[in-house]
């Protein structure tokens, strides 16, 4: 197989490997109330803090609209809460709630043991090299199709 044919192979199989960790998400998910949109906006809730619907939209590379849907579930759980944006008055930002804090640290330190277990027998190096040739990969389509 050559370079060409491998990249190919790599990138088509990206959509059987994101339904296989959607899955294990969502095996993950049970009994916490949480599907696996809901789990999307409190994971960019937890790295950026507060954000607006747009920056959630941006961060998820997925449609406001969208976004807008999946933020008034987190918000009628009790997971996410308004508050005020000092830079946009029409446009609030969503932050954590202590009882969405407490939930997606759970998740995610559950999903963290799993990854633990499916890293022992890999090379380090060959992990790096992989997240450093799928970051190209996805620059550069995005580039080509004008996504970037």
């Amino acid at each position: 197989m050559n370079d060409t044919e491998s990249l190919y192979r790599l990138i088509w199989m990206s959509r059987p490997l994101m339904q296989s960790a959607e899955a294990a998400v969502e095996k993950g998910l049970e009994g916490t109330g949480l599907t696996v949109r809901t789990r999307a906006v409190l994971e960019v809730l937890l790295t950026l803090q507060a954000a607006t619907v747009p920056d959630i939209a941006q961060k998820l590379e997925i449609k406001r609209q969208y976004v807008q849907l999946m933020v008034n579930e987190t918000l009628a759980e009790g997971l996410t809460t308004k508050q005020e944006n000092p830079r946009h008055k029409r446009s609030t930002l969503i932050a954590l709630t202590p009882k969405g804090q407490a939930l997606i640290d759970e998740v995610v330190q559950r999903e963290m043991d799993l990854v633990r277990s499916l890293s022992k027998g890999l090379d380090p190096s060959e992990i790096e090299t992989a997240v450093k040739v799928v970051q190209r990969v996805m620059e550069d389509i995005k580039s080509e199709t004008g996504r970037a």
